[in-house]
């Protein structure tokens, strides 16, 4: 593995230690790559829902044109009681 230098906040550093001295880590460098994973994990999350609402756009362009929401209840309402309402 290659070094790397970072800088922290003192808060930061100071959990890092907590989290090495409690025994739940054996070194700095163990929570810095569990934490590098967690983000990893969090982009990938990010990049699939991206591509989600990518698809779900261009799905709805291909739908078809857009409806007006007033005229579309205007029918709704028009079919429910068989007249147009105000």
């Amino acid at each position: 593995m290659r070094p790397l230098t970072i800088s922290l906040s003192p808060q930061q550093h100071a959990r890092l230690n907590r989290a090495v001295e409690s025994g739940a880590y054996a070194s700095n460098s163990e929570v810095l790559r569990e934490a590098l994973r967690l983000w990893e994990q969090r982009e990938e999350i990010r990049e699939l829902e991206l591509a989600r609402l990518k698809q779900a756009y261009e799905e709805g362009l291909a739908s078809g044109p857009p409806v007006d929401g007033d005229e579309a209840f205007a029918r709704m309402r028009a079919n429910i009681f068989g007249t147009k309402r105000s």
